[in-house]
């Protein structure tokens, strides 16, 4: 078992729901638990069936340098990256309208 946290935007209330069934929902969006491996694929599974246009990202521990690791859904200016083997985040900023 480990802790888990996913922050969703714009998503489906069936999906917030939803993940209200395995996770507390400390903040709108922000849900947290402990819970296993197999557990947190299958929430992703939800995630990637039921978030539609919204956004989420989900970060857990994990045995590397910086002791967790995440993944992302949907269209965000905050992209993960890999550098050197570290996975980072890249700020896109927003294109100056003209």
């Amino acid at each position: 078992m480990a802790m888990l946290v996913v922050v969703t935007e714009a998503v489906p209330p069936r999906l917030r729901g939803r993940m209200a069934v395995w996770l507390l929902e400390v903040r709108a969006g922000v849900y947290v638990g402990d819970v296993s491996r197999k557990v947190r694929e299958m929430i992703w599974q939800q995630i990637d069936a039921l978030a539609e246009d919204g956004n989420v990202v989900m970060a857990w521990p994990a045995n590397n340098d910086s002791g967790f690791d995440f993944q992302t859904y949907g269209k965000n200016r905050r992209m993960p990256i890999d550098e050197d083997g570290l996975r980072l985040v890249k700020f896109i900023p927003d294109l100056p309208s003209t």
